[in-house]
């Protein structure tokens, strides 16, 4: 028996069992077991994808609805009344819809798009294939952590269609609104929903970021040490270590929130009178404390939101560059740096609460802090696109549009970091301009430069790229379009959440670009549809993957055949001999994972 036979026969014995179960399970396989309730990591991403996608479109018509009330608030619009109903009676949006659009667009853009569509997607669909894993750690907890996701779904839905209309007291939820039924109509059952829904929501990231921290730290293929792991698995690992960390703090809040509203607690209520009479049957809670446990989630939040964008821009922008990542260690320390800083700033957003001025400072110093890492991270992208080779794919392109969003975006963060700056800037459209840029779009474009980058490998097929050109640069500019001139307007003192600004004589030189940036907003959502069209339509009528290997790149996952069955690969994981970053190297255009080190080096 030759020594290759013998080899072929260990290996048969290590993975037999293994694939003799997967072969026989592919026989006996389901609709339901395939699709629906699936413990494939590569069918849990595009499940949490496409939930994601349907919740975006729908956080963008709300927006589109609240748009049309702020750029027209004089006219009104006879077909609202056909679409909503009672909420745009005679044709306006009443104030009390208004409230909810906005507040139900915040939160299903911030936690079910952004958060679960943009981590529960690429952290299920990357991890196992870039460590080199079969599966997940444990794929029934995965299948849970999606269903648990998509319960909270339907509760958020159904809180939009009770009685006495979704909850409208903001997406950050603060008490009294949140915490008296008596408050407003949006503070009855459409609230006590929103806080199960979120409750569910909290559930599904801890079993998905549990998950994801486990796989990445024990199921690494041969070879695949720490450092020789792509960026995005880096980013995608501290992104599940703050969720995991902040989540907990938000689910307490939210619970001491149900105990305020039903059981005559009062963590967070005190003094409170309607119409002359005491409201509560206790005192002394403080609205403060709550706004502590949201912010301490809701500020490492926008870094779960923004770190896997980070680490997916990092990967394409080497792959399209044809060049290494610049400074690889840097970018895994600023990672990490962003990881614990993001947990020491929550504060920010509470300078306006009576915080002591001392402690203020404190904060404002944190709060520059976490510049130093994102300019590092920035400094690095840009070094690596200099001088490369670069094509521009649609994912590079929305690669490079990150980039530039996530610079504009963060350096008005520098500006509402300032205590004494924040005072004039806190809760006017400065605010919004700044998260939006930064944290909303910026975000966005990580997720749709992984869309275009990993379709090939999730479907088989490639997106159409003239429809993908047309999407990233009406898209980028509409985005400086709207959210720039909302600068200006926050800086002129203009608040957030207000109905309608057309009494007031300081802001009436703002009409005209309101209604610009309505249309602007209109136009651009009407681009996303020409997105969504590409997307349901490649699937099944896309130009087919003829090559194992489309985009050149270095990672594991291209290692599998075009449609990966469960599994991943049909014989043995590969083995790691080198760090993802191989490209440009001794004359070879780029060098797998795979190849062995000196095995390339000897040709010469």
């Amino acid at each position: 028996m030759s020594n290759e036979a013998v080899l072929h026969a260990h290996s048969d014995l290590a993975h037999g069992a293994h694939d003799d179960h997967h072969h026989e399970h592919h026989h006996h396989e389901t609709f339901i077991s395939k699709y629906v309730f699936s413990q494939d990591h590569k069918m849990i991403a595009k499940q949490f994808l496409i939930t994601g996608m349907v919740w975006a479109i729908l956080g963008g018509l709300m927006s589109v609805f609240f748009r049309l009330q702020l750029g027209y608030p004089e006219s009104t619009f006879p077909w609202l009344e056909d679409i909503l109903g009672k909420w745009a009676k005679g044709g306006r949006i009443s104030d009390e819809a208004y409230y909810a659009l906005v507040t139900t667009h915040g939160t299903v853009l911030v936690f079910f798009v952004l958060t679960a569509g943009l981590s529960g997607t690429f952290a299920n669909f990357l991890i196992p294939l870039q460590i080199g894993a079969r599966d997940m750690a444990s794929p029934f907890m995965n299948m849970l952590s999606y269903w648990f996701f998509f319960a909270a779904s339907i509760v958020m839905l159904s809180s939009m269609f009770v009685e006495t209309g979704p909850f409208s007291g903001g997406w950050t939820a603060y008490p009294p609104l949140s915490a008296l039924g008596d408050a407003s109509k949006g503070s009855k059952t459409g609230m006590d929903l929103w806080l199960i829904a979120m409750a569910l929501f909290v559930v599904s990231s801890l079993l998905g970021g549990l998950n994801y921290i486990a796989t990445i730290l024990n199921m690494r293929t041969k070879g695949m040490s720490m450092t020789r792991m792509p960026l995005t698995i880096w980013a995608l690992f501290f992104t599940a270590v703050l969720g995991v960390l902040s989540f907990p703090v938000l689910f307490s809040g939210f619970i001491l929130l149900i105990f305020d509203r039903n059981f005559g607690t009062s963590f967070y209520l005190s003094d409170i009178f309607i119409t002359g009479v005491g409201a509560l049957p206790n005192e002394g809670g403080s609205a403060i404390l709550y706004q502590h446990l949201f912010w301490f989630l809701g500020h490492p939040e926008v870094y779960i939101i923004l770190l896997p964008a980070m680490g997916m821009a990092s990967e394409i922008l080497s792959v399209n560059s044809r060049k290494p990542i610049f400074g690889y260690m840097a970018m895994v320390g600023s990672l990490f740096a962003i990881a614990i800083l993001a947990f020491l700033v929550w504060a920010h957003h509470m300078f306006v609460t009576g915080l002591n001025p001392f402690l203020g400072s404190i904060f404002v110093l944190l709060t520059l802090l976490i510049a130093v890492p994102s300019a590092i991270k920035v400094f690095n992208w840009l070094t690596t696109l200099w001088r490369g080779n670069i094509r521009f794919t649609p994912g590079m392109l929305f690669a490079i549009g990150f980039v530039s969003l996530f610079i504009s975006g963060g350096l008005t963060g520098i500006w509402l970091g300032n205590s004494a700056l924040d005072i004039h800037l806190h809760d006017t459209y400065f605010v919004i301009a700044h998260f939006h840029i930064v944290m909303g779009v910026a975000s966005m474009f990580g997720m749709f430069a992984g869309v275009y980058h990993w379709f090939p490998k999730m479907y088989g097929r490639y997106l159409n790229n003239s429809l993908a050109y047309i999407h990233f640069w009406v898209t980028l500019a509409g985005a400086y379009l709207i959210f720039w001139p909302m600068h200006y307007e926050g800086l002129a003192g203009m608040p957030r959440r207000y109905y309608d600004y057309s009494n007031w004589e300081s802001f009436k030189q703002f009409l005209e670009l309101n209604r610009f940036i309505s249309t602007v907003a209109i136009i651009v959502f009407a681009v996303q549809l020409l997105f969504l069209f590409n997307f349901f339509y490649s699937i099944f009528k896309g130009r087919k993957v003829t090559t194992q290997n489309p985009w050149q790149s270095n990672t594991l996952e291209w290692t599998t055949p075009i449609n990966p069955g469960h599994g991943n690969w049909p014989g043995e994981i590969p083995e790691v001999h080198r760090w993802a970053y191989d490209y440009g190297k001794d004359g070879h255009d780029f060098i797998p994972q795979t190849t062995p080190v000196g095995a390339d080096e000897s040709h010469h």
